[in-house]
């Protein structure tokens, strides 16, 4: 994997966010956004991971920034690479540890990705890291290794998460984000789904909905 873009804060940092982009894109994606919460939240750190470029099935076979393959897509269901998502998600735990091992409290550290990086966070927050967590964003996303084999631990229960999507969002359909959402309700997960009118992409009034959510989850 490539080296992260970190942007540290003004002031000490006191919580952390690792925010991976979607697919095709790149580190420097989400930092105008990081940029602007910092600007509220001046203690807080982003971790913005890079993707490794790899070949695409449903793009032609075109190599492209990638956290995993997608074999194909049918319907409102997704076949992609588990090991590459494995490998995405050991990336994920790696930078939670070294975050966590230079201070901060993995309480305080908040998982968040946009479409194939939500789903990169999802999958590591509860399918494969079982320590405390501060919570998860999950932006114009699903979920493709959720399962009803798929058991929490008292930990995981506890995890809020919050999901993000847009209504006419013709590459991840509402659906898809939908399903992880009523998912984790089911289960009894600190979850909560707010829609905008857009398509696969981030708008003024989500990013100050984030703003509130981080500013309550690390207050």
């Amino acid at each position: 994997m490539n080296e992260p873009l970190i942007l540290n804060p003004t002031q000490p940092a006191d919580a952390c966010v690792i925010w991976l982009h979607g697919l095709g894109a790149d580190r420097y994606d989400f930092e105008p956004v990081a940029l602007a919460l910092q600007q509220r939240m001046p203690s807080l750190r982003f971790v913005l991971p890079q993707a490794p470029t790899q070949p695409v099935t449903i793009n032609g076979g075109y190599a492209m920034p990638s956290w995993y393959d997608i074999l194909a897509i049918s319907g409102e269901a997704r076949a992609i690479d588990k090991d590459q998502m494995e490998r995405s998600a050991q990336h994920v735990i790696d930078l939670i540890e070294a975050q966590r091992d230079a201070g901060i409290d993995p309480r305080r550290i908040i998982l968040a990705g946009f479409s194939q990086g939500g789903a990169v966070v999802q999958h590591t927050a509860f399918l494969r890291w079982s320590g405390p967590l501060g919570g998860v964003l999950a932006l114009s996303t699903y979920a493709p290794t959720f399962s009803d084999a798929l058991e929490f631990s008292e930990t995981q229960q506890k995890l809020p998460v919050l999901c993000l999507h847009g209504s006419v969002d013709d590459v991840v359909p509402p659906g898809l984000g939908r399903a992880a959402y009523d998912f984790l309700a089911a289960r009894g997960i600190p979850v909560q789904w707010k829609e905008y009118p857009m398509a696969h992409a981030v708008v003024p009034e989500e990013v100050m909905d984030i703003a509130v959510w981080l500013a309550e989850r690390l207050k």
